[in-house]
């Protein structure tokens, strides 16, 4: 069953991505729906951790306001010196 959708989109979006379903041969339709699909399998999924990792929880204490994003950045900023 198919139901009809109606969206507000910004009109250089649009163009954008008529342009590319052109391209790919799909409609914007079918872009859109694959996409939304991509989504909710994203989120129904939960990720599995491996046992290891499962016995790592709650051991390591950060601060509050640890930022994990921040600390990664710069390691991988250090690591490619």
């Amino acid at each position: 069953m198919t139901t009809k959708l109606t969206l507000t989109i910004n009109d250089e979006v649009i163009r954008i991505a008529k342009k590319y379903a052109r391209i790919k041969e799909k409609s914007l339709s079918s872009l859109v729906e694959n996409y939304l699909k991509s989504l909710a399998t994203t989120v129904e999924k939960k990720p599995s951790l491996s046992p290891e990792i499962m016995k790592l929880k709650g051991k390591l204490k950060l601060p509050r306001n640890f930022d994990y994003k921040k600390e990664l950045a710069e390691a991988i900023y250090k690591s490619t010196k």
